[in-house]
């Protein structure tokens, strides 16, 4: 099977045959973004200092070593949990016409009608892996938003294959982590009830 690596700009021709569960790539540009930026757009209406639209945002925090002349070092950006973002994602999709979403764990009925609507994925990017993720910067373009603090600055990068990223929301409004927890728990009652029938003498 073929790598799928997506290059921004992204379409929504360039997602329609993704689906929950593959594993992609991002070539191009990625934009860090996580809780008091949506916050900004969202709840402020401020609009982001840069464009985002048919890119990709990571919910992520780096740390960034300062080169000087206004150049800087990707050192680690391990992703932070997505579900933060949730009650700002879906205002945020439609505001933004952001393609790629980025970040930790799951997400919820927003992100996916989001996605759904304006045709965009949200990706997980396996945890514990912030060395592997910066390893995968090759520059530092921009910086915006630089009063909220390192973790919160707006960091625009140059990327290849970034990843690997595993699609949890696609554009058919399925979401993997959803789907799961009901394979889960339907796995969970029946080892209950077999535990049960081994472990009733101590009630």
């Amino acid at each position: 099977m073929a790598k799928k690596v997506l290059t921004t700009p992204i379409s929504a021709e360039d997602l329609k045959d993704i689906h929950v569960g593959d594993v992609i790539y991002l070539n191009g540009y990625l934009t860090t973004c996580r809780d008091v930026a949506h916050r900004r757009v969202v709840e402020e209406g401020r609009p982001l200092p840069i464009s985002v639209k048919d890119g990709a945002i990571l919910h992520a925090g780096p740390i960034i070593r300062p080169l000087g002349d206004g150049k800087y070092q990707m050192v680690t950006v391990g992703p932070t949990t997505s579900m933060r973002m949730e009650k700002f994602e879906e205002q945020f999709v439609e505001e933004t016409g952001v393609r790629l979403i980025i970040g930790k764990g799951g997400m919820g009925d927003g992100t996916m009608r989001a996605c759904q609507e304006h045709k965009a994925l949200q990706c997980v990017f396996p945890a514990g892996c912030a060395v592997v993720a910066a390893n995968c910067v090759e520059e530092i373009v921009d910086a915006n938003w630089k009063d909220l603090g390192m973790p919160e600055t707006l960091w625009t990068c140059k990327v290849r294959e970034f990843g690997p990223l595993i699609v949890a929301i696609d554009t058919y409004g399925r979401n993997l982590f959803e789907e799961n927890k009901v394979i889960f728990n339907q796995r969970k009652a029946k080892a209950l009830e077999e535990i049960d029938k081994h472990v009733r003498f101590i009630q």
